[in-house]
């Protein structure tokens, strides 16, 4: 049971990421209108593009890790078939 809960955290498709992305990537914004906000100028504009690049950072690494566990998965199935 307690490993189908655990399946409910681990993105699986790219369909989830960026699904998670675009949640981020809302959240970047309101924070960042919010920075514009209290400090004006340029320093404002310097922390919202700071806070929506991070989401730039977070996609990358998301996508570099669902590549990699796919790629890890069909060489485990490789290795399996090749032992068969």
């Amino acid at each position: 049971m307690l490993q189908k809960i655990k399946r409910l955290f681990v993105i699986k498709t790219k369909f989830e990421a960026c699904l998670i992305i675009y949640a981020l990537a809302l959240g970047a914004i309101e924070r960042g209108s919010v920075y514009l906000h209290q400090f004006p100028g340029w320093s404002g504009k310097m922390l919202f593009l700071a806070a929506t690049g991070s989401v730039f950072l977070a996609g990358a690494k998301i996508f570099d890790c669902l590549r990699f566990e796919r790629e890890r998965r069909d060489a485990e199935r490789a290795l399996v078939t090749a032992d068969a």
